[in-house]
């Protein structure tokens, strides 16, 4: 469905839904990209992130994303 842009930018200006307007089967987030790495881990380390992973009920692949990330942002 086509809008021209003055009547989209209302839509959203008044909080109107504007969903039906978006085409976001090419959507990109920027810098979002993946790469896989592979990390080895000792034993007791793994256990410790298993624990903590159970206890927020998120993957143990999670916390060590949200720990790195909490890092590189307090070393820039």
């Amino acid at each position: 469905m086509k809008i021209k842009a003055k009547e989209f930018d209302k839509k959203f200006d008044e909080g109107g839904d504007i969903s039906k307007y978006l085409d976001v089967s090419k959507a990109k987030r920027p810098e979002q990209t993946q790469k896989r790495v592979n990390v080895d881990f000792p034993v007791w380390m793994i256990h410790l992130l298993d624990r903590e992973a159970r206890r927020l009920g998120v993957p143990r692949q999670s916390i060590i994303k949200v720990w790195v990330a909490e890092r590189l942002e307090k070393a820039s």
